[in-house]
C-alpha cells in the first residue's frame, strides 16, 4: 500500500468513525442527564421516612436503624456500605437490600422529575450535562456536512482497490498494458483527490469536528447561557423528558392527538431543532390543514410555520408559500426563514414588488408581504396559482370580514391547500373576535362556538375548538426555569426615517445617527415607534408589564408620547432617588400592560423589577454590559415568567454595524471575564478609529441623499 493510499485509508476510517459518533454522544448525554437528575434527587430522600423500608417487606429491622439515630432514607443514602453493616441487627444481606431500596427510590424520583438545567449551578454534574449537549450541538452539523465527503472518499478507495491490480514493482515488470494503465489511472485519481479542493475542505471540517468534540466546559456554559432553548429542544429530541407529553397538546382530544403525532414531519430543510411542543404544532397544521395557532408569545409560532413549509417542500419540492403580516415585521419574517431553513424568501414590498413576485412565481419558495400590498399581488394569485400554505400572521388584523384586507385574503382561500392563522393574544377573552376568525376557517364550528360562548374559559370549550384552534401556555410546555428569548426586530425605515438619518450621516454626527427613527417629531412616521407600539399592545394582551430602555432622554420622550397613558413614568440620570422609588412602586401596583421607560445608564443597574417580563431596547447600546445589566433587572431570581427581550433595529443603518461590534465585544468580554483589565477594556465605549470606520461606511451609502433640517441635538446621560 502506497503512502497516499495509507493516508486516504486512515481518513476514510476516521470519517466513518465520525458518522458513528452520534450514538456515542447521545449516550454521553443520557448518562450525564441521569447523573444530573440523581444529584438533584438524592437530597429529596431526606423527605422520605424509614417506613419505606417496611413497605418493601424484606424483613429489615427498622427499629434497630431508628435506635442507631437514623431518621430518614437520606441519612442511610449517605452511609458507606461498611457503616451500614455496622448497625446493630443489620448484616450484609440486609445492607444490600437497603441499598437496593434506596436505588429504586432514586430511580422513581428521577422518572417523576422533569430535567432542568439551572444556569446558576456550576456543579460537576450540571457542567458535565451542559458540556455533553454542547459538544453534540456543535458536532451534529459537521457530521451532516461530512457525510457526502465520507461516501465520496470511500467509493474512490473501493474503486481504486479494484483498479490497482499491480501492487509491487516486481509484478509491474511482468504485468500487461491494461493492468498497468488501470493501476496508473487509480493512482492518478488518488493524487488528484489529495491535491483537490474537496479534500482540503474535508480536512478543514475534520479539524473543526475535533475542536467541537473537545469544547471546554466554560465555553459550553457560555453557549448554554446564550442558547438555552436549543439545549432543551435537543434533550427532548433525543428522548430525555423535559415536558409532559399530555401538556404539549393540552385540550386536544386523545384520539386526535394520536393522529397528529403520527403525521409525518420532514425536518430535512430546517436549520433549527424543534421543541416537542413545536413539532406537535407543526404536525397539527399539516394534519388539520386550516387552523388558528394561538400559542402564547415567545413560544415560537414563526418557527412552527417555517417547519410546516419546510416539511411540505422537502416532501414535494417546488411549492409556493405566502406569508401575510404587518409591515413592521416583514424583514423579521425574511430573516427568520433564512436563519432557520433552507427555503428561499422573497420580500413583496416596495418598488421591487412586481420583480420579486415574478421570481417567486417562477422558482417557488416563500413570498412575504404585508396587508397593504395585497392589492398589488392578488390578481397574480387568484385563479392563477396554487399555494401550498397561506400564513396569516397577527390574524386579528382581519377580524372585520368587511375590511378590504379581509376580502383580499378570502379570495386566496380557495387557492391554498393549507391555511395557518397566527396570533399570540388570548382570544378566549374575546370570543366574538375569535369566532370571526374561526368563521373564515370553519363556519359551522364558529357557529357552535358562538352558541357556547358562555363557557369560553373552561376546558370543554377549548376541546370543542380543538380541530381548528391550538393554544399552549408557557407554563404548560416549558418545564425548565423561565427562559430568556431575545429577538431582533428589524424595521424598514419610513421615508422620514431615511431622510433624517441620511442627514445625520452627511453631518457626520455619530450620536445622532444612533437615534435613527427617533429624529423626527411625529411618532407615527417612526418605524421603530410603530413596532414598539405593537409589541407593547401584544405584551399587554399577554398580561405582561414592559420595560423600555434607551440611552437617549429625548428618545424616551418620543416613546412616552407614542404610548400615552400606558407609561407609568421615566427613570433617567436626573431622577431623584425618592422619585425613582415612587415610580417603581407605582409600576409594581399598575395593571398588566404598564410601561416603565428607563435611560439605560441609570435604569440598568440597582433595580429589581421582576414584575416586568418584557424588555424593549430602542437602539443597540455601546457596551455589552449596558444591555446585560438592563436585562438582569428583570431576568433574575424571583422571575416566574419567561422573559422576552426585543431589540428595535433599522436595516441598512448603523444599527447593523453596532450589533456586530457588540457581539465581538461580548465574545472578548466572556473570554477574559476573569481578567478584569482585559474584560474592562473589551467593555469600554467605542474608540475614535472604529467610530470613523463606521461613519465612513455609512457616508458611502448615503452620500447622494437629500439633507433636511435636523432637530436639536440628542441628550445622552
Amino acid at each position: 500500500m502506497t503512502q497516499d493510499e495509507q493516508h486516504l485509508a486512515e481518513t476514510d476510517r476516521v470519517l466513518f468513525g465520525i458518522l458513528d459518533d452520534e450514538g456515542r454522544q447521545t449516550g454521553d448525554i443520557a448518562a450525564a442527564a441521569k447523573a444530573k437528575s440523581v444529584s438533584v434527587t438524592i437530597p429529596r430522600l431526606s423527605e422520605i421516612g424509614l417506613e419505606e423500608l417496611s413497605k418493601a417487606k424484606a424483613g429489615i429491622r427498622v427499629s434497630a436503624i431508628r435506635s442507631a439515630g437514623f431518621r430518614n432514607m437520606g441519612d442511610l443514602a449517605d452511609l458507606p456500605d461498611w457503616q451500614l453493616r455496622m448497625i446493630d441487627g443489620i448484616g450484609e444481606k440486609q445492607a444490600d437490600q437497603i441499598r437496593a431500596i434506596i436505588q429504586e427510590l432514586v430511580n422513581r424520583l428521577v422518572s417523576e422529575t422533569g430535567l432542568t438545567i439551572d444556569p446558576e449551578d456550576r456543579s460537576p454534574e450540571n457542567m458535565a450535562l451542559i458540556t455533553a449537549v454542547c459538544r453534540y450541538r456543535k458536532c451534529a452539523p459537521l457530521r451532516k456536512s461530512l457525510r457526502i465527503p465520507a461516501i465520496t472518499l470511500h467509493d474512490l478507495l473501493e474503486e481504486a482497490r479494484i483498479q490497482m491490480t499491480v501492487r509491487s514493482a516486481g509484478k509491474w515488470f511482468f504485468s500487461g498494458r491494461r493492468a498497468k494503465e488501470s493501476t496508473s489511472a487509480a493512482y492518478d485519481k488518488m493524487e488528484a483527490y489529495l491535491s483537490g479542493q474537496a479534500y482540503r475542505k474535508t480536512l478543514d471540517l475534520l479539524s473543526a469536528y475535533r475542536t467541537a468534540m473537545n469544547v471546554p466546559p466554560d465555553e459550553a456554559y457560555r453557549d448554554f447561557s446564550a442558547n438555552s432553548a436549543d439545549y432543551y429542544a435537543l434533550l427532548e429530541n433525543i428522548g430525555i423528558t423535559v415536558t409532559e407529553r399530555s401538556l404539549i397538546y393540552s385540550s386536544v382530544p386523545a384520539a386526535l392527538a394520536s393522529e397528529i403525532e403520527d403525521e409525518r414531519l420532514d425536518t430535512t430543510l430546517l436549520n433549527v431543532t424543534l421543541r416537542a411542543y413545536q413539532a406537535f404544532g407543526a404536525r397539527y397544521v399539516l394534519h388539520q390543514k386550516r387552523v388558528l395557532l394561538g400559542d402564547e408569545m415567545g413560544l415560537g409560532k414563526t418557527i412552527q410555520a417555517i417547519a410546516v413549509m419546510a416539511s411540505i417542500e422537502a416532501v414535494s419540492p417546488g411549492q409556493h408559500f405566502l406569508v401575510v403580516c404587518p409591515a413592521g415585521i416583514l424583514i423579521n419574517w425574511c430573516r427568520e426563514i433564512a436563519k432557520h431553513s433552507l427555503l428561499s424568501a422573497y420580500l413583496l414590498h416596495g418598488p421591487d414588488t412586481e420583480d420579486a413576485f415574478r421570481t417567486w412565481q417562477e422558482r417557488g419558495g416563500v413570498a412575504v408581504t404585508n396587508y397593504e400590498t395585497m392589492g398589488r399581488i392578488i390578481s397574480g394569485i387568484d385563479n392563477v396559482m396554487k399555494l401550498a400554505l397561506l400564513v396569516i400572521d397577527e390574524a386579528h388584523y382581519i377580524k372585520n370580514p368587511e375590511a378590504l384586507r379581509s376580502r383580499y385574503l378570502r379570495r386566496l382561500f380557495d387557492e391554498a391547500d393549507r391555511i395557518l392563522m397566527m396570533t399570540g393574544t388570548p382570544l378566549e377573552n374575546r370570543v366574538e373576535e375569535m369566532c370571526s376568525l374561526l368563521e373564515l376557517l370553519d363556519p359551522q364550528l364558529a357557529a357552535e362556538a358562538r352558541k357556547h360562548a358562555y363557557m369560553s374559559r373552561i376546558a370543554s370549550f377549548r376541546e370543542l375548538l380543538s380541530p381548528v384552534y391550538l393554544r399552549r401556555l408557557r407554563e404548560d410546555v416549558l418545564g425548565e426555569l423561565p427562559p430568556l428569548t431575545e429577538t431582533e426586530e428589524w424595521c424598514e425605515m419610513t421615508k422620514e426615517d431615511r431622510l433624517y438619518y441620511s442627514a445625520a450621516v452627511l453631518a457626520k454626527q455619530f450620536t445622532t445617527m444612533r437615534r435613527v427613527s427617533y429624529l423626527q417629531t411625529d411618532p407615527q412616521s417612526s418605524s421603530k415607534c410603530q413596532r414598539l407600539v405593537t409589541l407593547v399592545r401584544d405584551g399587554a394582551e399577554d398580561r405582561r408589564k414592559i420595560l423600555v430602555y434607551s440611552y437617549f432622554r429625548d428618545t424616551l420622550d418620543m416613546v412616552s408620547a407614542a404610548l400615552g397613558e400606558r407609561v407609568i413614568g421615566q427613570i433617567t440620570g436626573s431622577t431623584p432617588p425618592e422619585k425613582r422609588q415612587e415610580i417603581l412602586d407605582a409600576f409594581a401596583k399598575a395593571p398588566d400592560g404598564a410601561v416603565l421607560a428607563l435611560q439605560v445608564v441609570s435604569g440598568g443597574t440597582g433595580l429589581n423589577i421582576q414584575t416586568a417580563s418584557m424588555v424593549i431596547f430602542c437602539e443597540p447600546q455601546i457596551k455589552p454590559s449596558l444591555t446585560n445589566q438592563a436585562i438582569s433587572r428583570v431576568y433574575r431570581m424571583g422571575q416566574v415568567r419567561n422573559v422576552l427581550v426585543h431589540h428595535l433595529l433599522c436595516a441598512d443603518t448603523i444599527d447593523e454595524d453596532m450589533l456586530v461590534l457588540l457581539a465581538n465585544k461580548q465574545e472578548i468580554f466572556d473570554d477574559y471575564a476573569a481578567e478584569s483589565v482585559m474584560a474592562n477594556t473589551a467593555d469600554t465605549i467605542l474608540d475614535s478609529r472604529r467610530i470613523a470606520e463606521l461613519m465612513a461606511k455609512e457616508l458611502d451609502k448615503y452620500k447622494n441623499e437629500p439633507v433636511p433640517e435636523l432637530p436639536g441635538p440628542a441628550q445622552g446621560s
